[in-house]
């Protein structure tokens, strides 16, 4: 007696559909899973029979044994528990082998009672199955608990069940499983959260080279003195970035799924993620990585913002990985297992203390560190690694009277409406080469979308010449100044946005 279901495992952030095979054979009572199993699939076999027996089904005192198709590929995870059991009943002639069989995905965890867990990446499994042309017109059984995720993809039927006795009326014709409804999609997207730039006293520079960043979605370093704001002001930079559209909540959403840090109860991720890593994670918890690769900080942060505090205090290997993911906005990691790639289009904050002590240049307090401390200290972070930065500004310290100032900051709000009034631009500007914000543009788009005036290239080639500039730091200038135009409401690059954008290199002029 044999069996096929089919179900679907996930390898990065994509679903790959899998034929389950189950064949019931004379012999010596036996359960063998087989096609590179890892030990959490072949523990399947426990939980299964259990579930089974518990349900009010029998199980077998035969052969059985069953095979996970391609055999090729590395099996991980209790995800295929689901497809496995419902497999023995269609073997066993418990339930029947029809239509609504052949038509069917499988996924989900059971336990020993029969009831279905929650699993990771449904929504990813949901988004790669709707994709596939052979799997449009199939239902995706899985746990109730994934079905509102899951839902989240209006091109598949979706179905979720409580227990695999439900489940298996419900293929029998016994019965029925709940409805799984869709959100909303327009339910508000991204709400500001309750941190405010109006809270920010002072640093008006500063928070103009942010407001920049956001809306050209450049990388910014903070460097100052201890207690001069620097973590209060990348912390409010979520509020005044552009709301995500559909598509890329959708992502954000997708990869925060394979990682398993949906909320049960808001599957949708509606708001830009900001991670902020503690300086003692590895590379593989900033990269990605494992036995088993999974995604790491910098595809967390995607769309979003990912932000090193005290940044010379992060491991100098995790610093050096972070510059191909800043360049390509995107990583591959590479194992024995699998060899998988993950999006990280994210906006890099770090923060800074000029020294070990954080009092270097500060007029207010003598610094204690030797020259050849300062030294060791900023060289931590390599040339190529703060070329790779857009913005370098210094926040310097407040003074008291700055404090006891009862004029009104802006608010987020104000900044955030200008913010999206610039991305808005540059969507319709670029949207024949598909690039997002100027901080993704190449050079060859430069003639085209980022006319300088002669002015402006005099200032740009003398900038250049001075500053001893790499060709990297130049594009990054254009591009900053570009974004610079953009708030001005430029459709050229004049001699002022230039000067400005070379004012945020400041690492570049220090010897």
């Amino acid at each position: 007696m044999l069996a096929k279901v089919h179900s679907c495992a996930v390898i990065g952030i994509n679903g790959i559909p899998l034929e389950i095979e189950v064949d019931i054979a004379d012999g010596l009572p036996s359960f063998d899973i087989i096609g590179l199993p890892d030990a959490s699939v072949k523990e399947a076999k426990e939980r299964v029979r259990a579930a089974v027996r518990n349900c009010g089904f029998s199980f077998p005192y035969s052969r059985v044994t069953v095979n996970l198709a391609p055999a090729d590929l590395k099996k991980e995870g209790s995800s295929f528990d689901l497809a496995i059991a419902v497999g023995l009943l269609a073997a066993t002639g418990q339930i029947p082998k029809g239509d609504n069989l052949s038509n069917a995905v499988f996924v989900g965890e059971l336990s020993l009672d029969g009831k279905l867990r929650r699993i990771n990446g449904s929504l990813a499994m949901a988004l790669s199955l709707s994709e596939l042309t052979d799997y449009k017109n199939k239902t995706l059984y899985l746990p109730q608990a994934n079905s509102a995720e899951a839902c989240l993809v209006n091109k598949l039927n979706i179905k979720g069940a409580a227990s695999l006795i439900q489940l298996g009326n419900y293929l029998s014709g016994n019965g029925e499983l709940p409805l799984s409804e869709s959100l909303p999609e327009d339910e508000d997207k991204n709400e500001p959260g309750e941190l405010d730039f109006s809270e920010v006293k002072g640093q008006e520079t500063a928070k103009r080279a942010l407001e920049i960043a956001a809306a050209g979605a450049h990388n910014v370093l903070l460097y100052g003195p201890p207690g001069s704001g620097k973590t209060m002001l990348a912390r409010r930079i979520p509020s005044i970035l552009p709301s995500p559209s559909l598509d890329e909540i959708l992502e954000i959403t997708r990869i925060h799924s394979v990682a398993g840090l949906l909320n049960p109860g808001k599957p949708l991720l509606k708001q830009r993620p900001f991670r902020s890593p503690h300086h003692s994670a590895s590379t593989a918890g900033i990269i990605g990585g494992g036995k088993i690769p999974k995604p790491g900080e910098v595809s967390l942060a995607h769309k979003g913002v990912l932000f090193f505090d005290e940044l010379p205090e992060y491991n100098r290997e995790v610093l050096e990985a972070l510059r191909q993911p800043l360049e390509d906005r995107t990583v591959t990691v590479t194992r024995a297992a699998a060899t998988v790639s993950y999006p990280a289009d994210f906006m890099f904050i770090g923060s800074m203390n000029p020294c070990p002590c954080g009092n270097y240049g500060d007029p207010r307090q003598e610094c204690r560190c030797s020259p050849t401390q300062v030294f060791r200290y900023r060289s931590k972070l390599s040339g190529p690694l703060v070329d790779r930065i857009d913005i370098q500004v210094e926040v310097p310290g407040i003074k008291f009277e700055q404090l006891q100032q009862e004029e009104h900051c802006e608010c987020s709000s104000k900044i955030r409406k200008r913010v999206e009034s610039t991305r808005l631009k540059q969507r319709e500007r670029y949207k024949r080469i598909k690039v997002t914000s100027n901080a993704r543009l190449r050079s060859r788009h430069f003639e085209k979308h980022c006319p300088l005036t002669s002015d402006a290239r005099h200032l740009l080639h003398q900038s250049f010449q001075s500053l001893n500039l790499s060709m990297r730091a130049h594009d990054r200038i254009i591009k900053v100044a570009r974004t610079i135009a953009d708030l001005a409401g430029s459709e050229v690059i004049e001699a002022a946005h230039i000067a400005e954008a070379v004012q945020y290199r400041s690492l570049d002029r220090q010897p």
